[in-house]
């Protein structure tokens, strides 16, 4: 009996042994899966994506190419680093008005720059940068909000094989740089200057000679005579360009562009490759970099303008009445002949003329008004 209850308990034994050795073995590949979901994959596995954008400004500008940095930096931190954006300067990769060719093909994913620099390819493009005697900047942006700009301009950027965002804006610009006096319209014809977009086109109808000019060939086309008068922005931009040292007569107001938008432009394909919390990420980053530009424009204008006539002895002058009337005549008739050749053109300055109107009239007792009343002569307050 002893042996035969030991034969039965060795097999019994082995059994158990043997389901303890199956239950381990389940429960730590089960543990391990666990385990394994938990850790987060390779980045490989996570679509990362890495962009590329060019500006077609100087690397690092001040406004310009600061703005574009902080578009840059903003999306690749917000989004934790699942898009990142590596941001190049104008000629970097490819030159300056090249980089609407490389984002349509794909070769950028990103470009930054302003409308007017692609009126060549959609002539409608230049309408939505700025028109002389247009809009002003808040105009401008509202318009883009609640106008119907931004469906406008969507449909523009989409024959250029892109998706649109505003970017930046300069507000008001100067009239420019100039080796002689301008006290009429006769004074642009034969002056050879680098003045870009509609307010080109209107310099042009006046006589003058357009050079079309990247924000970096400006100053030494303006030192050597190759140009006789240019406008890049303001006084924050003139002076880190230096054009004081080739032109003394700096006007002003810049009738061409009242608001001169800048615009983030990406190609299409990779637009639409974008999960929609990334794409809310990339529109709020440009709403940023919208308003940031802005306010730094408004921040620096007024000390820079301070140290071109205090230290560099420039003069600041304004376009007489007569000029200003004549070239307003001029913008009008040069403005509706452009966009009649073209059906696209035509409804993108169909909206705006229409928002300027009605924007006009509450302008006369609001912001025009305040400032007219600002500058009346009484003592403020005095710190």
């Amino acid at each position: 009996m002893k042996r035969s209850g030991k034969s039965l308990e060795r097999p019994r034994a082995k059994a158990l042994k043997r389901r303890e050795f199956l239950t381990t073995a389940v429960t730590a590949t089960a543990v391990t899966a666990v385990a394994a979901s938990s850790f987060p994959k390779p980045s490989l596995s996570q679509g990362l994506k890495k962009w590329r954008m060019q500006t077609t400004w100087p690397k690092n500008f001040p406004g310009l190419g600061t703005g574009a940095n902080k578009l840059g930096e903003f999306i690749t931190k917000a989004s934790d680093g699942r898009l990142t954006v590596e941001v190049y300067g104008a000629k970097e990769i490819v030159p300056a008005f090249e980089t609407m060719d490389a984002v349509s093909s794909g070769t950028l994913e990103m470009g930054h720059g302003a409308p007017y620099y692609w009126k060549g390819k959609v002539p409608a493009s230049q309408f939505i940068a700025s028109i002389p005697f247009g809009l002003n900047v808040g105009e401008q942006n509202s318009w883009l909000q609640f106008g119907g700009g931004q469906e406008l301009a969507d449909k523009v950027y989409r024959k250029l094989g892109c998706k649109f965002f505003a970017s930046g804006n300069t507000g008001v610009q100067m009239g420019g740089w100039f080796n002689k006096d301008i006290n009429t319209l006769e004074d642009y014809k034969g002056l050879k200057m680098r003045i870009p977009g509609l307010g080109g086109e209107v310099v042009k109808a006046a006589g003058g000679i357009v050079v079309n000019l990247p924000g970096g060939e400006i100053p030494p086309a303006l030192a050597s005579g190759a140009i006789d008068a240019t406008e890049w922005v303001g006084p924050y931009n003139d002076l880190a360009f230096g054009l004081y040292k080739s032109a003394k007569k700096y006007y002003y107001p810049g009738w061409h562009e009242p608001a001169t938008l800048l615009d983030n432009f990406i190609n299409l394909e990779a637009w639409e490759g974008l999960s929609g919390d990334l794409k809310a990420i990339v529109q709020t980053a440009n709403a940023y970099a919208n308003s940031y530009v802005l306010n730094e424009y408004i921040a620096n204008n007024n000390a820079a303008l301070e140290t071109l006539v205090k230290k560099h002895g420039v003069q600041v002058k304004k376009f007489p009445d007569e000029v200003l009337i004549g070239l307003g005549a001029l913008s009008g008739q040069v403005i509706g002949d452009l966009a009649s050749k073209d059906a696209l053109s035509s409804e993108v300055l169909k909206s705006i003329v229409k928002f300027r109107t009605g924007s006009i009239a509450f302008a006369k007792v609001s912001e025009q008004a305040f400032y007219n009343a600002r500058v009346l002569p009484f003592d403020w307050v005095s710190l």
